[in-house]
């Protein structure tokens, strides 16, 4: 068995899907293994996808490989960490990489203290060489800038890159890559943390939504919420928040948008009585336009945004509303 120079862990999504983040890290991947001259492998946690074949090809996957255990089926933190540290001792890869989640960023960490590993979270690209230390770079202080961690030569890696980060690439003509199940044992596992009832989403995901518009404290009141949802459904997007909706219960976490949040790409991100916080902007500046509308002219979020309207969102939403029913 060869020993790969990078693996990509992934698991399906809540609904039992391969997440669209998983050819970007994939992707990220490929490049980094071709740097260092060894094999990419994808380890996948659960199931095999019926898909994952085409997309390991796609891809330039050399083996494509998964832990499937039923200890692993409630998405529990210390049965993957036991899984993924058992398969790390046995093949000993030069650098793990993650797509950034929740639950990646109560694995990752804990992977790298059972390896002894150096860990980087929030990653955004990855300079590797064969003779060289792994260079990443991510994003610090809440999405203001960039930092570059050089991480000591030998051992393993751990890099969790964040979403929307990279831009999935695919080759042409792959081959197919080598398909096999890898046994753990994880029968003296024992979780310390028991999830009484799972989060569950249904429709659209926010990372993948070409239109957003997301809401913050400007709309004075979570009344004025249902602004922001209407112009979303009347544009065909989606509605967000800023984090500050999100505490006070105005809307639950799968709406917020940020470094905490969801970090999404939309061709148009609308933030209506959004202040511009670094940890918002996080989530959205890689928006091909951003369009703002708030009261202060001095706020944070004109510094990003295309198209600034300097008011009242309550005001302006409804005449937005009508003005995209008009035309629709």
């Amino acid at each position: 068995m060869t020993t790969a120079s990078v693996m990509v862990c992934t698991w399906r999504g809540a609904r039992g899907e391969v997440l669209e983040e998983t050819e970007a890290a994939l992707t990220l991947g490929r490049q980094a293994s071709s740097a260092l001259g060894g094999d990419l492998d994808w380890l996948v946690v659960g199931p095999m996808p019926d898909e994952g074949p085409e997309i390991a090809q796609r891809q330039g996957v050399t083996a494509l490989e998964h832990i499937e255990d039923p200890k692993l089926a409630g998405g529990q933190a210390d049965a993957f960490v036991e899984a993924l540290a058992q398969y790390c001792a046995e093949r000993a890869p030069r650098l793990v990489l993650f797509s950034q989640g929740f639950d990646t960023r109560l694995v990752a960490p804990r992977l790298a203290g059972r390896l002894g590993s150096g860990v980087v979270m929030n990653a955004v690209g990855i300079d590797a060489t064969a003779d060289g230390p792994l260079r990443v770079t991510a994003s610090a202080y809440g999405g203001d800038t960039r930092v570059v961690y050089e991480l000591a030569d030998g051992g393993t890696c751990i890099v969790s890159l964040l979403a929307n980060a990279v831009l999935q690439e695919r080759v042409e003509g792959g081959a197919s890559p080598s398909v096999r199940t890898v046994s753990v044992d994880l029968s003296s596992v024992e979780e310390r943390i028991r999830v009484i009832e799972a989060a569950r989403t249904e429709g659209p995901r926010l990372e993948d939504a070409e239109i957003i518009v997301a809401g913050g404290r400007g709309l004075a009141s979570p009344d004025n919420y249902k602004l922001v949802e209407q112009l979303a459904e009347t544009l065909g997007g989606l509605a967000g928040a800023s984090r500050p909706l999100v505490d006070e219960g105005w809307v639950d976490s799968s709406h917020q948008v940020g470094l905490t949040g969801k970090i999404t790409r939309p061709g148009l991100y609308i933030a209506a009585g959004i202040s511009g916080a670094s940890q918002h902007m996080a989530g959205c500046a890689a928006a091909k336009s951003i369009a703002a509308i708030n009261t202060d002219p001095d706020a944070a979020i004109f510094r990003y945004a295309r198209y600034g309207v300097v008011g009242d969102c309550i005001e302006i939403l409804p005449e937005l509303i009508r003005a995209a029913k008009q035309g629709s």
